[in-house]
């Protein structure tokens, strides 16, 4: 079966209710990380990545900051398991190379990290807690 979306850069100036609507649904909603966790000053300098459907409806985003941090990675639950992380995480690696990245790295929900590990990033310490969510760093050499 084939899902009907699209990937692309997005900015933050231009993007962010979108860009925040599914952040807000997945991590404060749905993980209950506290809401003042979520929102940093790195999105106004991060590359985003959003995911709409074909009806243009928001369903999946991540950014990577301006030191290489991959993060921010969110697909509404009725979209998992259908390429959609899959696409998001491509097209931030586009992005680090467009950008001449040398070094990647994330904190890896502990549950996401063969989601990772097939990309080729590689587990860098051990676990610890993040909003009350257990995390392992993960990196990858460009």
């Amino acid at each position: 079966m084939s899902y009907l979306y699209t990937v692309r850069v997005a900015n933050w100036q231009t993007d962010k209710q979108a860009l925040s609507e599914v952040r807000r649904k997945v991590f404060i909603e749905e993980q209950n990380v506290p809401e003042e966790l979520e929102w940093d000053e790195f999105d106004e300098t991060a590359h985003h990545i959003l995911v709409v459907d074909i009806n243009n409806i928001p369903i999946g985003t991540g950014r990577i900051k301006p030191d290489g941090q991959i993060g921010r990675m969110a697909v509404l639950k009725d979209w998992r398991n259908k390429g959609v992380g899959n696409m998001i995480l491509k097209a931030l690696l586009n992005q680090a190379i467009e950008s001449d990245y040398k070094k990647l790295y994330l904190h890896a929900q502990t549950t996401a990290i063969p989601f990772y590990e097939q990309s080729g990033f590689i587990i860098n310490s051990d676990e610890f807690m993040d909003a009350g969510i257990p995390h392992r760093t993960m990196s990858k050499d460009l």
